[in-house]
């Protein structure tokens, strides 16, 4: 196993709920292989957690940056995870 893997939390803003951002970011995950999850927040953002190796997160944190066609990010934050638990799939928590 490749140690090089690193955790993101993302937090984003805007138009992000009820444009289906949630599967979009699990398609996204899906091509750049990465663990973790994304969820609605009760404060209408969205948040993911995110695990992979350093050069594939970069690609999907700029790739969800963007979001699906009808979503509009006005905001983003990304912090880095220290000791997060393994994640072994990509999954949509309700």
């Amino acid at each position: 196993m490749i140690e090089n893997i690193k955790t993101y939390e993302l937090t984003l803003s805007g138009r992000v709920q009820g444009v289906g951002f949630r599967y979009f970011v699990e398609s996204i995950a899906e091509r750049f292989g990465v663990t973790g999850f994304v969820r609605n927040t009760p404060d209408r953002k969205v948040e993911v957690i995110c695990q992979g190796e350093e050069k594939d997160l970069k690609k999907f944190i700029d790739e969800i940056k963007k979001g699906p066609s009808f979503s509009v990010v006005t905001d983003s934050r990304v912090e880095e995870i220290k000791d997060s638990i393994k994640y072994s799939i990509f999954e949509i928590k309700f």
